[in-house]
């Protein structure tokens, strides 16, 4: 079983900087992609930013430009950058991955974090 445990997550003010990071473990032959969702208290969880292993990346028109998101496949961690954070960026954050338990399986799992809160005071 995979587990990924998420860290960086605090209170900023309006305009500040915040790096969340999450690092999976377990037993699996390796990580297709890693990505952030958050989730306000009665809202879905929404897509933030997602990596693959080979760098490609995307993100929700609310955080392009402000955020970047990076993978090291060798020690299946992704970070999240946000700068020019913004009241309504506060959620609580998930990391997210689809992996490969096995070298001969192609079918990936996906797996989730617990959540790290991000608070932005205005």
């Amino acid at each position: 079983q995979v587990q990924l445990v998420e860290s960086g997550g605090g209170v900023v003010q309006s305009g500040g900087s915040l790096r969340l990071s999450c690092e999976a473990s377990g037993e699996m032959f390796g990580i297709e992609d890693m990505g952030w969702y958050r989730q306000v208290p009665g809202n879905q969880r929404e897509w933030v930013a997602s990596i693959t292993r080979s760098d490609l990346t995307k993100y929700a028109d609310s955080v392009k430009g402000r955020f970047t998101i990076s993978i090291d496949v060798a020690k299946n961690t992704v970070h999240l950058q946000m700068n020019s954070l913004k009241p309504e960026d506060t959620a609580v954050y998930y990391c997210n991955t689809n992996y490969r338990p096995f070298a001969g399986d192609y079918k990936t799992y996906p797996a989730w974090g617990q959540g790290t809160q991000v608070t932005v005071s205005s």
